[in-house]
């Protein structure tokens, strides 16, 4: 068995071994949890309910997870957008007066054009249009964006201070100190060179974590959805959830409204997600690649065109589960930090995200102050990437520079790669070096352009 599973992996091509790729998944999996819960959370807003929104959000996960893994042979997870989800429920529900159904049915039709595009090869082809330097800035903006979500989740930086857009958080407080204390735990094992060096870090945080919580009853160590299933041992195993995502008045499976998606009124909002998930999943998957060293001399990722395809096909799924646009996660990149190099990677996170179904609370209970330091370390890992980006020609650092401040500083990935879009072809034309722009880079600028206008700013 051992020697099938490294000859469907190949094993030997990528260097890799199977403790390797089965660490690397666990600790993927342990850093984006937290989608299990947070997704349904924000999901709720357009009246989709919970326990049947966490199905989704799982079967999506394992869905679009497997088949990276198995068509593709990458070690990239998938699950629903953070974002797209809060366009999602807050813009398109809310703000615009769709019903969740006819949402679902604009996701589930950005994710068919995906399809048809990555069959006629014009993703990838468009893919291998981006310069070597933006391709390089898309780890780096990502490595900071981590950084960022890191260090706000754990409560080091708190956004949104009167006078300040950020500030220190309160360094004495227990679950900052908890997080710091995990940050040194995981340091400490990378300059040892110990292997499995940000797994070990999250487990040790978390069990502590749960020993707080349990034992001296310190409540602001879990986020309130966690906290209540914690306190509530009937809720630690139940199948009531997976019953209620298919049948009865809760049911979400096969609830889209293709119809009312289809009319004039809801072409900005297709073509919003569209874009979105189009420069999230570029972003990720070239970023995570670069990091990995699965890119080859050129810059380009090799078949890129598997992982697009699973990634246009996961979000359609997604929308007929009853949850928002699917694709590549950045936590996978804490998984090629561990290690994963292989498909296998990925397999190991869709068989954990299955066994949460059952068992949702021992895998939504990792806390921001373990999974947390692990994103920061990544991003600190990421940063190697801007060594490769030319800063000695303003045409080719300028555009990537603008990439990686407005990923972090936006909060938002999108943002900083459509800019780099933009500005790189632009900055080329009038130093009269037109003719280095790749045709399909225009492409991509005029997609910019529209992801600009169409961007829901409130």
């Amino acid at each position: 068995m051992s020697n099938k599973i490294q000859t469907f992996f190949q094993f030997e091509n990528y260097q890799t071994n199977l403790k390797r790729e089965i660490i690397a998944g666990l600790t993927t999996f342990l850093t984006m949890s937290y989608i299990i819960i947070v997704n349904p959370a924000i999901l709720q807003a357009a009246g989709i309910p919970a326990g049947p929104s966490m199905v989704a959000t799982v079967l999506a996960a394992v869905v679009g997870t497997l088949a990276v893994g198995l068509y593709a042979n990458r070690p990239f997870a998938m699950a629903p957008y953070m974002g797209e989800n809060a366009f999602i429920a807050f813009t398109v529900v809310q703000v615009l007066g769709y019903s969740w159904q006819t949402a679902l049915g604009a996701v589930f039709l950005g994710g068919l054009f995906f399809v048809i595009l990555t069959l006629l090869r014009v993703r990838p082809w468009l893919a291998e249009a981006i310069p070597q330097s933006l391709k390089y800035s898309f780890a780096v903006g990502i490595g900071l964006f981590l950084t960022f979500i890191g260090l706000n989740e754990t409560g080091i930086v708190i956004l949104g201070s009167p006078g300040a857009p950020v500030r220190i958080g309160q360094v004495t407080s227990v679950p900052v100190l908890l997080a710091i204390f995990g940050f040194f735990i995981m340091s400490y094992l990378m300059i040892k060179k110990i292997r499995g060096a940000i797994l070990i870090g999250i487990l040790v945080t978390t069990f502590l974590s749960l020993v707080l919580y349990f034992v001296f009853n310190l409540s602001d160590l879990f986020k309130p959805e966690v906290a209540a299933i914690l306190k509530d041992p009937k809720q630690w195993i139940s199948l009531q959830p997976l019953a209620h995502w298919a049948k009865g008045d809760e049911a979400i499976l096969f609830k889209l409204n293709l119809r009312q998606a289809l009319t004039w009124g809801l072409f900005g909002v297709v073509l919003t997600l569209f874009i979105m998930d189009f420069v999230d999943t570029m972003g990720t998957l070239i970023g995570v690649s670069a990091r990995a060293g699965l890119l080859d001399e050129q810059g380009n990722l090799p078949e890129i065109e598997k992982p697009m395809l699973v990634d246009a096909l996961a979000t359609s799924i997604a929308a007929l589960f009853g949850t928002t646009t699917t694709g590549v996660y950045l936590e996978s990149a804490a998984g090629v930090e561990a290690g994963g190099r292989t498909g296998l990677t990925a397999v190991v996170v869709a068989i954990l995200f299955l066994l949460s179904l059952f068992f949702a609370p021992f895998f939504t209970a990792i806390p921001p102050q373990a999974y947390g330091p692990a994103l920061i370390i990544v991003g600190l890992l990421m940063l190697s990437s801007v060594s490769k980006i030319n800063f000695e020609d303003y045409t080719e650092s300028i555009p990537a520079f603008t990439v990686i401040i407005l990923m972090s500083f936006t909060y938002n990935i999108g943002v900083g790669m459509t800019a780099g879009f933009i500005l790189y072809p632009f900055f080329k034309l009038i130093t009269g070096r037109h003719r280095e722009i790749h045709p399909g880079l225009w492409v991509l600028c005029g997609l910019s352009l529209l992801f600009f206008i169409f961007y829901p700013y409130s």
